[in-house]
């Protein structure tokens, strides 16, 4: 734990992405093959499964501090972070223990079926026997992920190094569901073995967002234009009797989306790469609809039929045996139509349209009216370019719609975490509905840090109720709120939910008087 605790100290102290690399490459070099493993999956988000409860966490931590649990509760509220909050709390000194990363996560996996005083038991001597740094990446390790900055890109250039391979190919390796349960680094990045080959995706192509005229992009006669999905991406494998649906976030998902299953009967092998929505009498939906599919390993007929999927599928990767990535857009997108004139009609999968434009003003004016089409904006693709690994600026442009706006007052305001745990930055606003509030939505994001600690002293001075670490305020603050979408929710008690909200600005130039009302924005939902 010791070298694991050094590690996320020089990883917290540097924002330089080149020395996180290095930081990344010693350790890697000099740490055993399973802690190795185990940093690789805690940053790429495989965690360990939860084997205490986080209540239970709270009692210990409060009866090892000697407070009452009220107090340590508001410890927490303030620091914004439980196994911070923890660390801080407990008594402890100098470590007493150099017991392994790995051997730590065992020991936590063990807990599971343990007794609660066999857990306690367990809990309160690792704090005991931890410094501070250790005790709270022991904590994470019990209670959540690990966020500091080092992205899959970060890890896959170190250990690239490390084992002097290409990044695209270390990037394939990391892909798919493995976790250090079921494989160990040896097998996962020295060894090849047909079966992983078999069902591993390969690494998405990400865009970038456009950022200035588009006419900076050059020639309109060397892009490609196609709508913009607001599905979740996915990648469909189908080699031999094998099918293989994998989301963007490294998740099989077969079982969620059965629709698919009927493309074992095809003789071609393929992967293909595209978005899943729902669609429903040749109408696709909202993405509110999409999210009632998500997670849902059996799905039943009844949802099926009320839900139906398929895919709107954008590119290929790979046909029969041959890999396209390195061809052009213009060669992969005929291959791409050539597959799909052979997929059966009654099979969920449609080409996503490849819009045809003489010049950029020509395309704006399709792109205004993207939303009619459930769409989000338009994707730019240059015809030259290759299928590429990760987000490589230059070949593939999102053109995003302009957001949709309302003017909203904030009723409720929420402490931040880490740097910003002493300032209130969550907030949630409503609109009128009539003559009363109505909540909306909420945000985080958008503000200046002078803005934050404007509005945080407002909210000390003229906090009315406290529902736990939330705070309500009078109505008198209005701000102008940004968001993608909005659909009608059974889930929300204003019945709308919007799509990534977040503040535009602060206007301090209206009254609550001036906030839009309710009828306003459910006008939005068929757009405008």
């Amino acid at each position: 734990m010791k070298s694991f605790a050094a590690l996320f100290n020089r990883l917290e102290s540097s924002n330089s992405t080149n020395k996180k690399i290095q930081f990344l490459f010693e350790y890697f070099r000099d740490a055993p093959d399973d802690d190795k493993l185990w940093v690789i999956a805690l940053f790429s988000h495989k965690r360990p499964r939860r084997t205490v409860k986080t209540s239970l966490l709270r009692q210990w931590a409060a009866e090892m501090a000697e407070i009452p649990l009220w107090l340590f509760e508001e410890t927490y509220h303030i620091v914004g972070d439980l196994a911070e909050t923890i660390a801080k709390v407990v008594p402890g000194g100098e470590t007493r223990e150099n017991k392994s990363l790995s051997a730590w996560i065992e020991l936590i996996i063990d807990l599971k079926d343990k007794t609660e005083d066999e857990k306690k038991s367990f809990i309160i001597e690792a704090w005991s026997v931890l410094d501070e740094t250790e005790r709270f990446l022991l904590n994470k390790l019990i209670t959540g992920g690990f966020r500091m900055g080092v992205s899959q890109k970060t890890i896959v250039k170190a250990l690239a190094r490390l084992l002097e391979e290409e990044e695209a190919i270390v990037a394939h390796k990391l892909m798919g569901d493995w976790t250090p349960l079921k494989t160990n680094f040896k097998r996962l990045l020295l060894e090849s073995h047909a079966s992983d080959a078999l069902s591993r995706p390969y690494p998405f192509y990400l865009a970038f967002a456009l950022e200035d005229e588009v006419e900076e992009l050059g020639s309109s006669d060397e892009w490609m234009a196609e709508y913009k999905w607001d599905g979740i991406r996915g990648q469909l494998i189908k080699r031999g009797d094998n099918l293989f649906l994998w989301s963007r976030g490294e998740e099989l998902i077969n079982e969620q989306f059965p629709e698919f299953e009927a493309l074992l009967s095809m003789d071609e092998d393929f992967v293909i790469d595209g978005e899943i929505l729902i669609v429903k009498d040749g109408e696709i939906q909202d993405f509110n609809k999409l999210q009632k599919r998500l997670g849902r390993k059996n799905p039943s007929k009844k949802l099926l039929s009320s839900h139906p999927a398929m895919m709107m599928v954008y590119d290929i990767m790979e046909l029969g045996t041959e890999d396209l990535r390195d061809l052009n857009q213009l060669e992969r997108r005929g291959k791409l139509e050539f597959l799909m004139k052979m997929i059966p009609d009654e099979i969920a999968l449609g080409i996503s349209e490849n819009i045809e434009f003489d010049s950029w003003e020509a395309l704006k004016d399709i792109r205004s009216s993207a939303r009619n089409r459930s769409a989000e904006g338009l994707m730019l693709k240059r015809k030259s370019g290759s299928y590429k690994v990760g987000r490589k600026k230059g070949d593939w442009f999102k053109w995003k719609l302009d957001p949709l706006c309302i003017d909203a007052v904030m009723i409720y305001a929420q402490r931040g975490h880490g740097r910003r745990a002493n300032l209130y930055t969550d907030f949630t606003f409503a609109l009128r509905d009539g003559e009363k509030l109505v909540p909306v939505a909420k945000a985080y994001s958008g503000l200046t840090d002078d803005e934050f600690r404007e509005i945080s002293r407002f909210v000390r001075r003229n906090t009315l109720e406290r529902f736990g670490p939330v705070c309500s305020v009078p109505p008198v603050h209005v701000f102008e709120i940004a968001f993608e979408a909005v659909a009608e929710s059974t889930r929300h008690k204003s019945g709308v939910a919007l799509r990534f909200p977040r503040i535009l600005r602060w206007r301090k130039d209206k009254q609550v008087r001036d906030i839009d009302n309710l009828e306003q924005l459910k006008s939005m939902i068929k757009g405008i």
